[in-house]
């Protein structure tokens, strides 16, 4: 497999990381958008949320449950915000499953321009 996320699970590319377990793995975003921009990805390939099924909804759980002690680790304090793209329309770039902890700083409210 030729998957970057799988390659940084496996230890052969470095990351900056922030936590780990069985499950999962959250690392610094080497292009942060923010103070606070980290990635939270199952160590299991999942390729988007379209994939999660019945067989793999278990870690995706654990994942949401460890969100917001990953996002006080990596320093926020007030709120921050969550994502996950799903295919090329929507921006994913990495075709595993990930979710950006986006925080740090007061963010933007982002306006699509044909709803101004």
């Amino acid at each position: 497999m030729d998957c970057l996320f799988c390659k940084i699970i496996a230890g052969d590319i470095p990351c900056k990381k922030v936590y780990e377990d069985d499950n999962m793995l959250a690392f610094h975003d080497i292009a942060p958008e923010a103070p606070v921009h980290v990635l939270v990805i199952p160590k299991c390939h999942i390729g988007s949320m379209d994939e999660v099924n019945e067989a793999n909804s278990g870690v995706v759980a654990k994942i949401f449950e460890k969100i917001p002690e990953i996002a006080k680790m990596a320093g926020v304090k007030n709120g921050y915000r969550l994502i996950s793209n799903c295919g090329p329309d929507a921006g994913q770039s990495v075709m595993h499953l990930h979710f950006h902890i986006i925080g740090g700083t007061e963010l933007p409210l982002h306006v699509f321009p044909d709803q101004e």
